[in-house]
């Protein structure tokens, strides 16, 4: 072979692997380019706002491409299957849901995010980790049997500042413990359970920490504001950390984000899943008592489709406006 020969090939070859490597960093970051998405988790699932955060952010980045986001998250629910004594009700539990689940909407990929129920906020005890790590492995089981990619996260953490404040922590010493009693050092608990989740790599798609972003948010924070909260409960994020979870997750997808998005479309996908998720939600049933039912299914995805042409129209004027 001549050296041009040599040369030419050569040229060649570092021509196509940047033309492989341009493609690659192209192509939309997993799991955008799925095409049903579902969530299940308790109710800071339930409340939906870093779901539609996501959404939001991944149509500006790709509007061409229009996965469905189905967010079955339930309040109160656990993977363990434990309530503390004083809870209301049976706490449900997504096993009760999940094979119907699965079956009903046919997810190319689930997002599970399960703990901060499952140590029924008491002080750890070994046997209420068990519960949960037997919760989470029969879920991780049951995801992969069904033909989906699980993306698994640890739980946010526990604020104890708000309920300090209010005098509504209790300490180790207390006979019991509930959500609206919650054990001083809680968040301890949920350390243990997200380092724990953390592990679990080689069971899951892709493992995703939330307890650390939120956790260091706030103590930045509090440096020039020792008041300040993304939570009025210590439990359910606000709005401000609803957008730090959708960001944090996005990050792990290596998907782009703007720091404001439209607000217009925001609200637009708002508006989809306040019809959807309800209607989901009934569709697939559950055992937690208290939850409004959702429209019929059909009907909730006819008006969806109507806002989603409404989504697609907002994504053209914006293109036209760079």
């Amino acid at each position: 072979m001549t050296r041009s020969v040599a040369s030419f090939l050569a040229a060649l070859l570092m021509l196509s692997i940047l033309t492989a490597s341009t493609t690659r960093a192209a192509e939309p970051p997993f799991p955008a380019n799925a095409k049903r998405v579902l969530f299940l988790g308790d109710s800071i699932t339930h409340a939906g706002g870093y779901i539609v955060w996501i959404e939001t952010q991944l149509r500006l980045a790709y509007p061409e491409l229009q996965p469905q986001f189905i967010n079955l998250g339930l309040p109160s629910e656990t993977c363990s299957g434990l309530s503390e004594p004083d809870h209301p009700f049976p706490r449900p539990d997504v096993h009760e849901r999940l094979d119907r689940a699965l079956t009903k909407v046919k997810p190319d990929v689930v997002v599970a995010c399960y703990g901060m129920n499952d140590g029924i906020y008491y002080p750890f005890a070994a046997e209420r980790f068990e519960a949960y790590q037997n919760g989470i492995n029969k879920l991780i089981a049951k995801v992969n049997a069904s033909g989906a990619k699980l993306i698994l996260m640890t739980p946010p953490p526990f604020d104890p500042l708000p309920l300090r404040e209010q005098k509504k922590l209790r300490p180790a010493s207390a006979e019991k413990f509930a959500w609206f009693a919650i054990y001083e050092g809680y968040d301890e608990v949920l350390d243990q359970y997200a380092e724990w989740i953390m592990k679990q790599n080689k069971q899951v798609e892709q493992l995703i920490d939330l307890h650390t972003p939120i956790n260091s948010a706030v103590a930045a924070r509090r440096k020039a504001d020792p008041k300040f909260r993304m939570s009025n409960d210590g439990v359910h994020v606000d709005a401000t950390g609803h957008r730090l979870l959708g960001k944090t997750i996005l990050a792990a997808w290596g998907a782009p984000q703007v720091a404001q998005p439209d607000g217009k479309l925001y609200e637009l996908v708002a508006q989809k899943h306040n019809i959807l998720h309800p209607a989901w939600v009934s569709h697939v049933g559950h055992k937690r008592p208290g939850v409004k039912a959702g429209l019929p299914l059909e009907e909730a995805q006819q008006q969806a489709a109507e806002i989603d042409k409404k989504i697609t129209a907002r994504l053209a004027d914006l293109q036209k406006q760079k």
